[in-house]
């Protein structure tokens, strides 16, 4: 059963444009659906995502695209079979919705500098001071388990798409073997590379029933909780937002 509490503080952004990037196996996709479902449902404005995940063929923010319409999220994705495909795909309507921006737009980006090197063919695009380039930090990944490795896959990042980064994600985790420790391991080194970089803690993810448990450890920070929208092909669960069985295309 899920929990009904709610953290103490909630993620709030100074911008509508919201870039999520991080190392192969951080999480961002599953943070980028669960962050387009969280503003969808508490905030005023539209909002819509746009997946350029060519990475990862298994854990693709589009592939959520029909649970999240169901929440009035619009998904941007490359038509027909297309949607598919495993190629850097940008369609006219990504650029278009960054320069003429309506609501927030969600940017899930691919894993490391090479997934980013998506982004950069949008940089001209992209105005200063009208974006938040958020790092999805998880320290179980072998890229990203100690600040020196941490700094330098961020500085990748950065170089591939001409875009500095803006905040700190912590979503430290072991998929079902997450535990309470885990998560405050990975905050633990998240503050660390926030100090190191002059940067703020955008929010701690994690797990729903993980997290509520531990709200009174995560007063000073906000907090997404998760709820899992993606899953592999290979996988037969029946548990998604809306209880209904995911359709594996």
């Amino acid at each position: 059963m899920k929990s009904t509490k709610a953290p103490t503080l909630s993620p709030k952004f100074d911008y509508r444009l919201l870039i999520i990037v991080g190392g192969y196996g951080s999480g961002k996709s599953e943070i980028s659906v669960n962050l387009a479902r969280f503003l969808a449902q508490s905030e005023s404005q539209p909002v819509s995502i746009a997946d350029l995940d060519i990475v990862n063929p298994y854990f693709r923010s589009r592939e959520a695209a029909d649970q999240l319409a169901e929440f009035g999220v619009r998904s941007l994705l490359p038509p027909g079979d297309q949607v598919h495909a495993d190629l850097p795909i940008i369609i006219p309507d990504i650029r278009s919705a960054i320069e003429n921006p309506e609501g927030y737009l969600i940017l899930d980006v691919g894993g490391d500098d090479v997934g980013a090197r998506a982004l950069s063919s949008l940089h001209d695009a992209i105005l200063p001071l009208s974006y938040d380039l958020l790092f999805v930090l998880n320290v179980r990944r072998p890229f990203t388990s100690d600040l020196d490795g941490s700094l330098k896959t961020m500085s990748e990042i950065e170089a591939s798409s001409r875009l500095r980064f803006t905040g700190i994600i912590s979503n430290t985790h072991l998929m079902a073997d997450t535990t309470q420790e885990i998560i405050l391991a990975g905050l633990t080194l998240a503050r660390e590379v926030a100090k190191a970089r002059s940067l703020p803690i955008s929010f701690v993810s994690g797990e729903r029933n993980v997290v509520a448990a531990m709200y009174e450890q995560l007063t000073t920070v906000p907090v997404l909780p998760l709820d899992r929208a993606l899953i592999k092909p290979w996988e037969h669960l029946g548990n998604t937002w809306t209880d209904k069985k995911l359709r594996i295309r």
